[in-house]
């Protein structure tokens, strides 16, 4: 294992599946368990980078080790990681005919201990959503464990009327912005 060994401080299939499109596979997965729960009065940009450093820092590995967290804010509000269909309906009500931000930060630790990171900002926009499209939403179950009860990449895309900012960022790894970061810190990338 030499310097250029990857860890992925992610479970997520998802960040898996976006790191291959820059032709990168990790040398190993191992997701961090951390609380993640946010501080009192702690903005969405400084929660999604502490959680970031967190999951960096939480990770014992050889090399580099890239971490990253996904927050949906409302104005200053934290949506949830959405486990029961009451807090999904709630986050889908909020969100109905306004406009969000995903904010998804990445975090490198290189294996010097150096910490490098980024914070992408992306701004949302559902559709006024209708009871009928809610309720067919919650039953696909796409909403389980994702922040804010929804996934980009399912059949809410068809709910979002645009977005302005990384369309990978809101799926939960933002590639320029990783890219950048893994390059900035001498990892091959094509």
């Amino acid at each position: 294992m030499g310097a250029l060994h990857l860890t992925l401080a992610s479970a997520s299939p998802r960040r898996r599946d976006l790191i291959a499109r820059l032709g990168i596979t990790p040398d190993a997965v191992t997701p961090a368990d951390i609380d993640e729960s946010p501080l009192r009065d702690e903005r969405p940009r400084d929660y999604a980078l502490r959680m970031g450093r967190e999951k960096a820092a939480a990770i014992a590995a050889p090399g580099f080790v890239l971490a990253g967290d996904t927050v949906v804010a409302a104005g200053r509000r934290i949506l949830p990681k959405t486990e029961e269909e009451g807090e999904a309906l709630a986050c889908l009500k909020l969100l109905s005919g306004r406009r969000h931000t995903v904010l998804s930060s990445i975090v490198l630790r290189g294996p010097d201990g150096t910490v490098r990171e980024r914070l992408n900002e992306t701004t949302v926009r559902f559709k006024s959503l209708s009871h009928e499209e809610i309720a067919a939403y919650l039953d696909s179950g796409e909403w389980r464990g994702k922040a804010g009860g929804y996934a980009i990449q399912g059949a809410a895309e068809g709910l979002i009327q645009w977005i302005r900012g990384s369309h990978s960022g809101v799926m939960g790894l933002p590639l320029y912005e990783t890219r950048a970061l893994l390059k900035s810190a001498g990892f091959a990338i094509g």
